[in-house]
């Protein structure tokens, strides 16, 4: 890279009536960062990092600081999201074959609290003014034969068990009989004490031979999950609920859930949906176990960085279209060792994974992962989301999503947490009811 990273940001004028930031969905190669109409899109690549193994954070994290420090930065509004921009997603596990990888795209939209802008970015030596971004930005919504990420994927289903001659759903590693032996098999190795809660995921693959539209799928998840944080990275694609770390100045939050209903439970039931919800939910000693290990996870490996911190004392019911689940928000005031607050990326390096999405203890959740799911997760439940120059970042866990392997075919990974009670059949049902998001977005119904 010879040259130094420029950025010029403006402000945009957005029609409120326009639907937003998913408005600006329009191509498949776009990249996406967007809650309740607000948020980030960027738009083509002026220089990617990739890295693999333990230290996959903390590399990324030193190339964007060395990229960012000598940037030449024209922001008027500073706040989060305005100035140099990249977007990210990382491999779930340390020994994944999945390169995670940060993007520097050359557009970035962003929509904030009523204010709208855009950071042109650029690595050469021309002019940045603001008739040459909206030139720009103009340029990449204008109609295209509909650029779409192919990432590079192998591997079909092994068990079909559906297919109406059209568009077809395949088992993916495990078919459905193997993976509840996954779950009896994990359900095991917790009553002999050596764990005590594992999350196990499975993954089918849907195949569309009329294509994939990637930013159709974007553009219904942020519809249709407006309290989840839509994503789109590379291929990566979903609607996440739960956020791992968001950063504004020394200011960290996340929310963490665990603990999951199937909204077509409650069908037929007496009394109002949230009732039953708070009843089977909040009053299940299985599912407030399976919390409270998910909030320690995450506040004992927060607790280093931070001065001061807390969490709701009574976890809440997070509404959702397809199910319901716990949820706590935790909040935290970092703290400035050695003149420096510590980095989002830091912060992940340290938090990641949580058993919310592993299990605990953690190395052993993590080895038993690998033997019974028999798969690579790639990015799933890896941390995915964004981060500017200025040290504020917002990274969810890339739940309820896919990646998209080609033209036609996608893969779609849902998980659950294993405690002591947990009953295999109502595992795989819980996988379903998470399925239903990104294949709704796809259209197929389940």
């Amino acid at each position: 890279m010879t040259s130094s990273l420029r950025t010029l940001t403006v402000p945009l004028d957005v029609d409120s009536s326009s639907g937003g930031l998913p408005s600006f969905l329009v191509r498949d190669d776009v990249l996406c960062w967007s809650r309740r109409e607000n948020g980030l899109v960027g738009f083509g690549e002026l220089a990617r990092f990739t890295a693999s193994g333990p230290e996959r954070f903390l590399e990324a994290d030193i190339w964007w600081r060395h990229l960012v420090l000598e940037a030449d930065v024209t922001d008027p509004l500073e706040i989060p999201g305005t100035g140099p921009v990249a977007f990210g997603s990382f491999a779930f596990s340390k020994t994944s074959d999945f390169e995670s990888r940060l993007i520097l795209p050359e557009i970035v939209v962003g929509i904030r609290d009523g204010q709208s802008w855009l950071t042109q970015l650029t690595l050469d030596d021309v002019e940045l003014t603001e008739a040459g971004a909206l030139a720009a930005l103009a340029g990449w919504l204008s109609p295209t034969d509909g650029a779409g990420p192919a990432p590079g994927g192998s591997g079909v289903g092994r068990s079909s068990f559906v297919g109406n001659g059209k568009v077809t759903l395949e088992s993916g590693s495990l078919s459905e009989a193997a993976w509840k032996q996954a779950v009896a098999d994990g359900v095991a190795e917790i009553r002999t004490g050596k764990l005590e809660k594992l999350v196990l995921a499975r993954d089918v693959v849907a195949t569309l031979p009329d294509g994939v539209n990637a930013a159709e799928v974007l553009r219904q998840l942020a519809s249709r999950y407006r309290e989840c944080w839509t994503y789109g990275v590379d291929g990566l694609v979903g609607a996440t609920p739960e956020m791992l770390i968001q950063v504004e100045g020394r200011t960290a939050q996340a929310r963490v859930l665990a603990g999951t209903l199937d909204r077509r439970d409650a069908e037929g039931m007496d009394g109002s949906p949230m009732d039953y919800a708070e009843r089977v939910l909040a009053g299940s000693e299985k599912q407030r176990h399976e919390h409270e290990i998910a909030i320690q996870s995450l506040t004992t490996q927060l607790a280093p960085f931070s001065e001061a911190m807390n969490a709701h004392s009574e976890p809440f019911i997070l509404e959702l279209p397809n199910v319901w689940h716990l949820a706590s928000d935790v909040k935290a005031e970092l703290a400035d060792i050695e003149g420096h607050v510590p980095t989002c990326l830091a912060l992940i390096n340290a938090l990641h994974p949580t058993a919310a999405v592993c299990g605990t203890p953690t190395l052993i959740a993590g080895e038993l992962i690998r033997e019974l799911e028999r798969m690579d997760r790639g990015p799933y439940a890896g941390p995915v989301g964004w981060l500017d120059a200025a040290g504020n970042g917002e990274w969810g866990i890339a739940l309820r999503g896919a990646v998209i392997e080609g033209p036609t075919s996608v893969r779609l990974y849902a998980g659950c947490g294993i405690v002591e009670g947990s009953v295999p059949e109502a595992e795989l049902a819980e996988t379903w009811a998470k399925f239903r998001p990104m294949l709704e977005s796809l259209g197929i119904s389940n």
